[in-house]
């Protein structure tokens, strides 16, 4: 294994949990403007439907997707910069 690779994990690591705060804030701000509610429906909530319950679930999934990928390309690409070769 390449040391830029070894070098990476824990930068990886950070990033990773950083992407993931970044992501629960932006999810939580689209849930708000789309269901104009402050929560997002729990799967055990009773009072939410099934609609409301896959909507959120599914949202939060891509909104989750799309950060880490952004945070982890960025990171990558960062490491290249710094180091003049791909971490990946």
């Amino acid at each position: 294994m390449k040391a830029s690779k070894i070098a990476y994990k824990p930068v990886g690591l950070a990033l990773g949990a950083a992407s993931g705060m970044v992501a629960g804030a932006a999810f939580k701000q689209a849930w708000k403007i789309i269901a104009h509610d402050d929560d997002a429906p729990d799967a055990t909530d009773e009072s939410r439907t099934w609609q409301e319950v896959l909507l959120a679930a599914a949202l939060q999934g891509a909104v989750f997707a799309v950060v880490k990928a952004a945070v982890d390309r960025a990171g990558a690409a960062t490491t290249r910069r710094v180091t003049g070769t791909w971490p990946g």
